[in-house]
């Protein structure tokens, strides 16, 4: 990257075209067919958990409406307002949107108004702004987007066409991070993308930022060791070890392995989180139908896939019911190390016979 010119990833690849959007295309298609058609309703609400698309949709969404009538033109940008609801959230705000709203626009058919995290305006701003959405001249659009949609009034989500955004498979992530190294000449591995998107839970934004970060981290050369040694993650190494053990009812190896993550530094929580995850991943290998719920690298993949033919599906089934106990009991224990090392003994200890049991107890 130069660093004359450096803009953070977020910013210098944030999709400026319907093409460029990364999974969304549900939204994106049926937004274009309702350009198309002019079939747009006069308000729409993007909501979905941060860092998907709301805002950036909203605003190419906002450029293209303008577009239809003048294909000649491609700056709408004054046809476009933007509010941020998070600083300007008073009655004051919305009654200069009201003030505009009134105005038709110079060139173009349509004005549009983004209001960004809409769930932060007072119930007085609510209540001003109620009218306009319920009877908008025919020149006004309006675009809210929100996280939080369980705070909207209903009377408000009740003009709105609602457009509920998903989170971003760690696979549509990954290949979008794949393709920004290649542009910008970092050398990746697929397995370090693949952690990054992971650890982005679902927020392609996010992971942008570990992007950057681990650019700078690696000097150039991401690699896998490097992403787990730097966003201090578990790696799954440590999971098929444990399960390892546990499928060969070792007890005393699995305590040591808990040991050393707890040496490097480890919550314990956090690991048991990690282990659900694990063993999940395992369920879903038992059956080709549901393999693909598994959004991990092919590598990684393959070693579930393996792994899952030591386990019957019951066994796993049993673990997971331990390790969510484990997880819902863990910040009331009040010694927490022995919580967790006695959930991973009754785990070992499942598939156990009768007569090693007895052999364990004696020695």
């Amino acid at each position: 990257m130069s660093k004359e010119s450096y803009i953070v990833s977020a910013l210098k690849y944030r999709p400026l075209t319907w093409g460029s959007v990364v999974g969304q295309s549900n939204i994106t298609d049926t937004l274009q067919k309702a350009i198309d058609t002019g079939q747009l309703a006069q308000a729409y609400l993007f909501c979905g958990p941060r860092g998907v698309g709301k805002t950036t949709i909203a605003r190419i969404f906002a450029r293209s409406i303008n577009q239809v009538d003048d294909k000649e033109q491609t700056d709408f940008s004054y046809n476009i307002f933007e509010l941020d609801a998070a600083s300007n959230n008073h009655v004051d705000d919305i009654r200069n949107i009201t003030d505009q709203v009134r105005i038709p626009p110079q060139i173009g058919k349509y004005k549009v108004h983004i209001i960004d995290e809409v769930h932060m305006l007072s119930s007085a701003a609510f209540n001003a702004f109620l009218k306009t959405l319920e009877e908008p001249p025919p020149h006004a659009i309006f675009i809210l987007a929100t996280t939080e949609k369980h705070k909207i009034i209903p009377t408000i989500l009740s003009r709105c066409q609602v457009y509920d955004f998903n989170r971003i498979t760690v696979k549509d992530i990954a290949d979008h991070l794949e393709d920004i190294a290649k542009k910008e000449k970092v050398v990746a591995e697929k397995e370090a993308l693949m952690v990054i998107a992971e650890k982005a839970d679902g927020a392609l934004r996010d992971a942008l930022s570990v992007f950057d970060q681990m650019v700078n981290f690696c000097n150039g050369n991401i690699t896998y060791e490097a992403v787990i040694k730097n966003l201090n993650i578990l790696d799954h190494d440590y999971f098929f070890k444990i399960s390892d053990k546990v499928y060969k009812n070792d007890i005393h190896e699995t305590l040591m392995i808990f040991d050393e993550i707890l040496a490097k530094g480890f919550d314990g929580h956090h690991f048991i989180t990690g282990l659900g995850s694990h063993f999940r991943n395992l369920l879903v290998c038992r059956d080709k139908k549901t393999i693909s719920l598994l959004e991990v690298s092919d590598k990684i993949k393959d070693q579930f896939i393996e792994q899952s033919n030591n386990f019957d599906s019951r066994i796993i089934i049993d673990i997971l019911k331990i390790v969510s106990e484990a997880d819902i009991h863990y910040r009331t224990s009040k010694n927490q190390r022995l919580h967790v090392e006695l959930a991973l003994m009754k785990m070992a200890s499942l598939s156990i016979s009768d007569e090693k049991k007895k052999q364990l107890i004696s020695a």
